[in-house]
């Protein structure tokens, strides 16, 4: 028998709607209800396509006896994370304050009166895991409902402790900052920083596409030195051909994965998201322009045609994600075996497993399956495939696509999210002059008027699903809706009155969602009352944070000749200044806006009221600021290095870690969970020519938190390796990269360059 959730219309909640769980969806009623029993809310939140969630479903929600176990000691509420981001954002907060990690599905235990967590979680097993030391859900729900019936004052007070310092988190906004050239700098040096020089992409397993960063890239490249331009150069090429060649990027019918687990991107996580498709193809079709690389542009196009094909609905709108699950196995769907290739290719067989990487050894086992078979996730090699022809190649992808969509297909979460359709719209209208494809164009603006006429009435809302919108519409559902509206006014014949729209739904979003003292901007309007503190996105995630593309929105706003958008883009940075001067890579959406405004003369809006506009220096990468690392020492056995052509050099680090740090280990094997954090890593920056090979020690994962994350503390040694690659150019320095965190909170990512001279002669 359905439970609440049968009358909702996210596809998340549908998925739980036949749970012997008393699910009750966010909202006063269940709030309501469990402040008359007076019992604790257990909030689990999630999404469609989340393969944890669908995991724990399975083994708990599926399970009468937890089901009665929840009804009889707490209020069940089921949250979709896409539908409420603000929720979400401010229960993440408490989970990683409170675990020093988080990730989905997410549970949580709220006292009923203030909605605040007094214990946080995610994925329970049904069983004691001690590999991962976590008790079973069941042990975690009879505990938690016992020490609310013997000590609930105690309770209150860990909800009020946690709550508060979700509030710092989320509202202190530091003293405002000039803003500038330094922080560009400082964003592109520790980009460089993080670069992983062998692979691709910045960071190490599980690797995500991070496309903020390589906008960033795109846009500071003609405001760097000389000397920084090869190596940034370097790294966009480098990371666009590893992403567009290996696991990440679906070759048959487009598209990408949402990441991949291993560092050098063979294996994805096979689910795909709209916001990250929108991302990536404007990456790569202006990377397409900017390095005139065809390859690029086709990937673009393939990207693009595949949100057409299948992340489109009737209506024009686009749908939010698909599935990396089919049949309870991730990526069943997308793998392959030779038996397949020779069967569905016949004597082409044996070129497209070359092409496709069949060739090799098997580079999947299913992790949660250990007795499947060994399969193939399809890689793509450029050179093979341009020896068969154009023509012969696409008929191979035909059938082998044919093939595919035979198989059990993955779900689509069918609902339209506005940000998320508003990125796609600006995608694709920025893509239509890059890759001279005006139905690109036609797509968006076809789009913008279905996603108008759905939100016609009164306030605009988040969500639609079969024509039908609902749950109000949060900042950056504005913000991203604006900018597509800009954009599309720019770029299609007809859309010139979309401009007007775009003014219009700026001038709701400032009131909304604006501080008219403070300038701050929050996600949240003011009158929401179920949220215990009021979010600020001023940090990137797996989507640009609101507040930065609230700015952006100001910025084409002004560029579409409003006078005052400039200067209230301005005022939105400075409000968050602190901030965005102090962790740079984690605001870097932000650091783009701030590059937008020097480039179109508006330079001096950067200094706080009271503060002389200090001037700008050229962006030249510099060193992080010696307070961001001072709970991490770094010593080199050599203070100077010759690294002659074709003889490697070889160093040993001594890096000493204050007692009570820790930080993020170089090749960790994360949780999903840390991934926001910066892993230590030893890299050459500010020039290019030398490469460093460091010989990680393992981490360990801390005692209080024996599921999460590998990390160093204490002391360690490490051998790093240089090798020269090429000719030498800018002034290559050794630097180190990491985060530093404490059991409570972690500091800004932070590089330090070391003091060692190395001579390349």
């Amino acid at each position: 028998m359905p439970n609440r959730l049968a009358g909702q219309s996210s596809p998340y909640l549908l998925q739980h709607a036949h749970n012997p769980v008393d699910w009750h969806p966010w909202g006063p009623e269940a709030f309501a209800l469990a402040r008359e029993r007076n019992v604790p809310i257990f909030l689990s939140i999630g999404y469609s396509t989340c393969y944890w969630c669908h995991v724990m479903e399975r083994e708990s929600f599926e399970d009468p006896a937890i089901g009665a176990l929840l009804a009889a000691n707490f209020v069940s509420i089921k949250l979709d994370r896409e539908e409420r981001p603000d929720v979400d954002d401010i229960y993440m907060a408490a989970t990683v304050i409170t675990t020093g990690h988080g990730g989905w599905p997410m549970s949580l235990f709220l006292e009923p009166d203030s909605l605040m967590p007094f214990y946080c979680g995610t994925y329970f097993p049904p069983t004691p895991r001690q590999d991962l030391n976590r008790p079973s859900f069941r042990q975690v729900l009879e505990g938690l409902s016992q020490v609310w019936k013997e000590q609930p004052e105690g309770v209150r007070a860990q909800a009020d402790e946690i709550a508060n310092a979700v509030r710092s988190q989320m509202t202190d906004a530091g003293t405002p900052m000039q803003l500038g050239a330094a922080q560009v700098s400082d964003a592109v040096a520790m980009l460089l920083a993080a670069f992983d020089t062998r692979h691709g992409g910045f960071g190490g397993a599980p690797k995500f596409p991070q496309p903020v960063f390589l906008e960033l890239l795109l846009d500071a490249r003609a405001a760097v030195d000389a000397d920084t331009r090869p190596a940034l150069d370097r790294a966009v090429t480098l990371t666009l051909d590893a992403m567009g060649t290996r696991g990440l990027h679906d070759h048959l019918a487009g598209g990408f994965h949402r990441y991949c687990v291993d560092q050098t991107w063979t294996v994805p996580h096979f689910e795909k998201m709209l916001y990250d498709q929108a991302q990536l193809a404007l990456v790569y079709a202006r990377a397409a322009r900017l390095y005139d690389a065809p390859r690029w542009a086709a990937i673009a196009t393939h990207t693009l045609d595949f949100v057409l094909d299948e992340l489109t609905s009737p209506d024009g709108m686009f749908l939010s994600a698909i599935d990396a699950e089919v049949g309870s196995r991730e990526g069943l769907n997308y793998l392959w075996k030779p038996a397949e290739f020779e069967a569905i290719l016949g004597p082409d067989a044996a070129d497209a497993a070359r092409v496709f990487g069949l060739d090799s050894p098997p580079n999947f086992r299913d992790p949660h399956h250990p007795g499947d078979a060994p399969a193939w996730v399809l890689g793509f090699s450029t050179g093979i495939a341009d020896s068969l022809g154009s023509d012969r190649l696409d008929s191979i992808r035909q059938r082998l696509l044919a093939a595919r969509r035979a198989r059990p297909s993955p779900r689509i979460d069918d609902k339209s999210i506005v940000s998320w359709n508003g990125m796609m719209i600006h995608a694709m209208a920025a893509c239509a002059p890059l890759l001279d494809a005006p139905r690109y164009a036609d797509a968006a603006f076809n789009a913008a008027q279905s996603l108008l006429r759905t939100h016609a009435a009164g306030v605009l809302t988040r969500t639609s699903r079969a024509g039908q919108a609902s749950i109000p519409a949060r900042l950056e559902d504005y913000a991203w809706l604006c900018r597509a509206l800009f954009m599309l006014a720019r770029v299609h014949p007809q859309a010139a009155a979309l401009k007007e729209k775009a003014h219009a739904l700026l001038v709701d979003a400032k009131r909304i969602f604006v501080d008219p003292a403070t300038h701050a901007a929050f996600d949240a309007p003011a009158s929401d009352a179920d949220l215990f503190v009021r979010p600020r996105s001023t940090h990137d995630g797996a989507l640009p944070g609101s507040t930065a593309v609230l700015a952006h929105a100001l910025i084409d706003a002004g560029e579409a000749g409003d006078p005052t958008g400039h200067d209230l883009a301005s005022r939105i940075l400075l409000a968050c200044s602190d901030r965005i001067s102090q962790s740079p890579t984690s605001c870097t959406h932000g650091v783009a806006a701030i590059l937008r405004l020097m480039r179109l003369g508006q330079a001096s809006l950067l200094a706080p009221p009271g503060l002389a506009e200090a001037g700008h220096a050229p962006i030249t990468p510099r060193q992080t600021p010696k307070d961001m690392h001072a709970s991490v020492q770094v010593f080199a056995s050599e203070e100077r290095l010759a690294i002659p052509q074709g003889k490697p050099a070889t160093t040993t680090l001594l890096v000493r870690i204050a007692e009570g740090c820790h930080v993020i280990a170089a090749d960790a094997e994360q949780t999903a969970a840390s991934t926001s954090l910066t892993p230590f890593r030893v890299d050459v920056i500010n020039g290019g020519g030398i490469a460093a090979y460091a010989d990680y020690p393992a981490g360990e994962t801390l005692p209080a938190d024996p599921g999460g994350a590998k990390v160093y503390h204490g002391e360690f040694e490490l051998v790093v390796v240089l090798e020269r690659t090429g000719p030498i150019t800018g002034r290559p320095l050794l630097a180190v990269s990491f985060q530093a965190c404490t059991a409570t909170e972690c500091q800004p990512p932070a590089m330090l360059e070391l003091d060692i001279a190395l001579d390349a002669d």
